[in-house]
């Protein structure tokens, strides 16, 4: 467990524009944060926090744990560089292994090379100190090393995650196009909910958005899901320590929300999947499910917040036939969500403009590679309020928002 308790730099992953997200997460952990990046947070900690954040971050895809970094202009000078590295520390001999990388230098032309040239160091290292070497391939499932290899620069990981922090393990059932759950994530901590009051998912698709919403407002882990991390695989990695860790978050959690779950689709077939993948979560019974067209949604009277991710045209349907959607949204929200904070999200500008009411802000994600904005209206009851000047200073002083 020795390793587990060496500093390091930790350099965790995300989406573009969610590095701020993932920033107050890993803040809000008691880990140090070196710097934010565009797709990640570079922060210092030991690999025994590096399980600590497989855990518990949301918004992040892959938690790295540097091992060493050097200047390297040709595979040669790479080898021998990772070759120096004491990954008979890290690796079993007779364990398994895999070579990740992001490689963008002039020596190379084929990543998969680089990767080959990596893996070779550290199976002719270990072999050399104990005689036999680990299997290789490309399976990440065991020890998963990330190779950064930029210009002259290099840097080599742990990857402690393996597959993605993205790939929770409750959707059963992905239906059509589902945000991914780390985007969902980060939409949840955008509206601020926290299960005082309700949240309403109309066009609830596979009920990503729901299910993050609830597992927030509990403070379930969304590693609790994971069986497998490439931490796991580690020389050192203790499973009562993990356990340990399980244990702490789950006595911290709370066992029940106070605000109503609304999750409702007009296709039976969508509320299926979203009840279902609720179930693996562990969160259907917090939620009320309906299926009905989205302007027939149960709007509680307390308010709360109502998030809706309709299509917008890029994947799934015509961007004509969804301007009336668009509009009808905008009724919906004006008529039946009074005292609610709205939330839109899409990928289609034109479309928005269909909505028909004006934005409090106009928040900037991506949807994978699609250029994203979370609208937000404030639905007040009667004449609408307009803004107070330091309202609209406020919204235009921050950087991560566009004026409405």
């Amino acid at each position: 467990m020795q390793i587990f308790n060496r500093r390091s730099k930790l350099l965790l992953t995300c989406p573009k524009r969610l590095s701020s997200y993932l920033r107050q997460e890993v803040e809000a952990l008691d880990i140090s944060v070196l710097r934010e990046l565009a797709t990640g947070v570079e922060a210092e900690g030991t690999l025994a926090d590096a399980m600590w954040l497989n855990l518990q971050t949301r918004t992040s895809h892959r938690v790295l744990f540097q091992l060493g970094e050097f200047t390297a202009r040709t595979p040669e000078e790479m080898y021998r560089a990772v070759r120096d590295l004491p990954w008979e520390e890290y690796i079993a001999s007779d364990g398994y292994m895999s070579v990740v990388s992001s490689v963008d230098t002039p020596s190379i032309r084929d990543t998969q090379f680089a990767n080959v040239k990596c893996k070779d160091a550290i199976v002719d290292r270990i072999r050399q100190k104990a005689g036999i070497r680990p299997d290789s391939g490309a399976q990440r499932d065991g020890v998963v090393v990330f190779l950064y290899w930029k210009d002259q620069a290099c840097a080599v990981y742990l990857d402690t995650s393996g597959e993605p922090l993205s790939k929770r393990g409750y959707r059963r059932i992905p239906w059509k196009a589902p945000m991914q759950e780390s985007l969902a994530a980060a939409v949840v901590m955008e509206t601020g909910w926290n299960g005082y009051d309700a949240f309403v998912n109309p066009m609830c698709g596979s009920g990503t958005l729901a299910i993050e919403a609830a597992l927030a407002a509990l403070g379930r882990p969304p590693g609790m899901f994971r069986p497998n991390f490439a931490f796991m695989h580690i020389l050192g990695y203790d499973p009562a320590h993990w356990e340990a860790m399980g244990r702490r978050v789950r006595s911290a959690g709370r066992r029940r929300i106070e605000g109503r779950i609304i999750v409702t689709d007009a296709n039976p077939e969508a509320v299926t999947a979203a009840r279902k993948n609720a179930a693996a979560a562990g969160v259907d019974h917090l939620m009320e499910f309906a299926v009905c067209d989205f302007a027939a949604t149960d709007v509680p009277a307390d308010g709360g917040v109502v998030v809706m991710n309709p299509e917008y045209g890029e994947r799934l349907g015509n961007v004509r036939q969804l301007e009336n959607t668009y509009r009808r949204i905008g009724d919906f929200l004006k008529q039946r969500c009074a005292g609610y904070t709205g939330y839109v999200f899409t990928g289609n500008a034109d479309l928005a403009k269909c909505i028909g009411l004006r934005t409090r802000r106009r928040i900037p994600l991506y949807n994978t590679t699609i250029d994203c904005r979370l609208l937000e209206y404030e639905l007040y009851d009667g004449s609408r309020r307009h803004p107070t000047m330091n309202e609209m200073n406020e919204a235009a002083s921050d950087g991560t928002v566009e004026s409405a």
